[in-house]
């Protein structure tokens, strides 16, 4: 049986231990935060409710889950190493270094940096590769790949074996392909609420009730393809690529980050949703994204055609005779 050792038990770091265990790994947790079982524990009761039901056949056997006191202790004898320690350069390589320091010679190290860059994690030594997934790590198949080709081909096996969707990129650039997608986003989110357009609720509503679903199936190219109709992307490009010459957006500029707008944004944040727990919003996401998949399982598009792979990998529940 494969050891994966998770350094950082956060939501993300949670996340991986439960994709790794669910996947029939062993899992080695090493965190020095006191409540780090408890966290982990909540984000594995909800992936053991949520990635079974994307399935039609049994996952493996679950893994053993330890937690260690030591670091160099939760890394021996790992194939992955995990590190999912908070968004610090400084933090990271003092890690980075102690994982180098006593993981096997042989073992993949992944950061999960949302936006540190392979030669930036690297510069004192470590032979890290980005290894960026999404929230819920259990459920969202993507991660994207950057570092060294032969570490992320390796990489990219292992992952495909857990059910996930490696993307590799072509070079190395700060926050990788989807978070830079989704800072334009946020940015542009943020003008809208402080200039009193809309509420975070409605900005909400604008993505949920409309091109959220669309993307879920399509992504953006392809759904802008048909957009243009039966000439396709040539004619949309043609219909409305002289809008890019037009003041629709304030990407270039950001709003102050002033207590001022944590106010606005946290309070309407609450107003949105404050009658709901943390985990309640959690288990509602799940839920959400497990029949969302399992229509796109139908078809075999988008996330639902990862699973689709991975469950023709696994063995034949009795049912199926």
């Amino acid at each position: 049986m494969s050891r994966a050792a998770i350094i950082g038990g956060g939501v993300i770091g949670g996340g991986w231990a439960a994709r790794f265990l669910l996947g029939g790994w062993d899992v080695a947790v090493f965190d020095p935060d006191p409540e780090a079982a408890r966290k982990i524990g909540a984000v594995l009761d909800n992936a053991r409710r949520a990635l079974p039901a994307l399935y039609d056949r049994p996952l493996p056997p679950e893994g053993r889950l330890s937690y260690c006191t030591d670091l160099a202790e939760a890394v021996a004898g790992a194939v992955w190493v995990q590190e999912s320690v908070p968004e610090r350069l400084d933090l990271k390589h003092r890690v980075l270094a102690q994982i180098m320091a006593a993981a096997p010679e042989a073992a993949i190290i992944g950061s999960s940096t949302s936006g540190f860059k392979p030669s930036q994690l690297n510069a004192e030594g470590a032979r890290a590769i980005v290894a960026h997934p999404f929230n819920p790590v259990y459920l969202l198949p993507l991660v994207e790949l950057v570092g060294a080709p032969e570490t992320c081909t390796r990489a990219a096996d292992i992952l495909r074996a857990l059910g996930m969707f490696p993307l590799t990129l072509r070079n190395e650039i700060d926050a990788h392909i989807a978070d830079r997608f989704l800072e334009a986003v946020w940015r542009e989110a943020l003008w809208l609420v402080k200039d009193g357009i809309a509420t975070t609720e409605e900005i909400d509503e604008a993505i949920r009730m409309g091109f959220g679903l669309r993307w879920a199936q399509m992504g953006l190219f392809e759904t802008y393809r048909i957009a243009g109709g039966e000439a396709g992307m040539r004619h949309f490009l043609d219909q409305f690529g002289p809008a890019l010459q037009w003041p629709w957006t304030r990407l270039m500029d950001v709003p102050d980050y002033d207590d001022a707008l944590v106010d606005l944004i946290a309070g309407q944040s609450d107003a949105q949703s404050g009658h709901m727990s943390i985990r309640d919003l959690e288990r509602l996401r799940d839920d959400n994204l497990v029949a969302l998949i399992r229509a796109l399982k139908q078809t075999g598009s988008g996330a639902g055609g990862v699973i689709l792979g991975h469950e023709s990998t696994l063995p034949r529940s009795p049912d199926e005779g």
